[in-house]
């Protein structure tokens, strides 16, 4: 790739996630820290409608147990009829809800949404109690703290989902990614789906991407990578979580290219700590607050992909702690949507959107 494609990917990629003309689509239940609403997909239904996934999640700490707060209460999936201009929810789960078997759902995490040519089907990341640890760590294991795996939900159209067909379709059992979350979906030149999604290791020392694919007209999936997006040397060093795929247009200087942009979340690590008084004062990124990057793929080969935002992160909002964080693009005949989660002045992350038309998008391509 050239150095004038890289540079009009960067630009591209600014454009979408533009921190100030993003505007608040769905506020947290409260304006203070540890709450927000997000970390989902918004897809577009046949008739034009939009629709946005994400769980509310309010005050808590997976780390530490229940006892640290509410955390994931609810998953909510909203609704708009005129290109995002207003939303109004349509459906809701609760913890409750998403009880699978003898596993007790502690923290409803990353959602999302996908049309199929039966309907639709939603990717659902949970927290849950009662699964048993990974084999030969049971003494690492925190108590009031679950572990997480990804389900899958089917029906007809959105308003009639239910938990009756809910089954788990990716976990692992290995110590280096036993936790498994965060969906976020893509697909091929083929075709087929691409499932990513975020994995922890038994001690959730550090945050990691994989991904699996499920080959078009097929129900099964293929074998977890779990290690095609490593981890980076700065900013990123201790969490790398993919949230988005997204084919480049093929116009300007990408007409004769297969080009696509991962966008991903980062931080130096897990846990904020104290920064030194007499040094540069920046939000370095961690867990719950972490800062935006993005990466580049070739010919669809995603262990092609290239990291952009290397030295120092490419998105990080104006406010708050700087978070940035669950990056996803719809795009339409229109243009492209985007939503993410971004820090406020008052350290809450409401999910924010913006657009650009498909006019913007091939002038800074050109």
């Amino acid at each position: 790739m050239t150095d004038l494609q890289k540079e009009k990917l960067m630009a591209f990629a600014n454009a979408l996630v533009d921190q100030k003309k993003a505007r608040v689509i769905v506020p947290a239940q409260e304006d203070s820290t540890g709450f927000w609403y997000g970390g989902g997909n918004m897809v577009e239904d046949r008739d034009g409608s939009l629709y946005v996934t994400g769980r509310y999640r309010n005050f808590g700490d997976s780390r530490t147990g229940t006892g640290a707060g509410v955390r994931g209460l609810e998953l909510a999936i909203f609704k708009s009829e005129d290109k995002g201009d207003n939303w109004s929810k349509v459906k809701s789960f609760s913890k409750k809800d998403l009880n699978i078997g003898d596993w007790e759902v502690l923290s409803i995490e990353g959602t999302a949404l996908n049309f199929t040519e039966d309907g639709v089907e939603l990717f659902i990341s949970t927290e849950k109690l009662n699964r048993p640890f990974v084999d030969g760590f049971s003494e690492f294991h925190k108590p009031g703290t679950g572990s997480w795996t990804i389900e899958l939900m089917k029906a007809d159209k959105i308003e009639n989902l239910s938990a009756e067909n809910y089954k788990t379709v990716l976990q692992s059992r290995d110590p280096r990614w036993f936790n498994v979350k965060d969906p976020f979906l893509g697909k091929n030149s083929a075709g087929d789906l691409i499932v990513g999604y975020c994995t922890h290791p038994f001690n959730w020392s550090s945050s990691n991407t994989g991904y699996v694919t499920r080959k078009k007209g097929s129900e099964d999936f293929s074998e977890q990578n779990n290690t095609f997006l490593p981890r980076g040397f700065c900013w990123d060093v201790g969490i790398t979580r993919g949230t988005a795929l997204m084919k480049v247009p093929s116009v300007g200087v990408f007409e004769t290219s297969d080009v696509s942009l991962m966008f991903y979340d980062g931080g130096e690590a897990m846990r904020s700590y104290e920064q030194h008084a007499n040094a540069v004062i920046r939000p370095r990124g961690h867990s719950c607050e972490e800062l935006g990057g993005v990466a580049c793929i070739e010919d669809g080969k995603l262990e092609s992909a290239e990291k952009m935002s290397v030295a120092l992160p490419s998105f990080v909002s104006p406010w708050g702690t700087g978070c940035s964080r669950y990056v996803d693009v719809l795009e339409t005949e229109d243009g492209f949507y985007t939503t993410w989660q971004q820090s406020q002045k008052n350290s809450s992350q409401p999910l924010v959107m913006t657009f650009i038309s498909r006019d913007e998008a091939e002038e800074i391509l050109k």
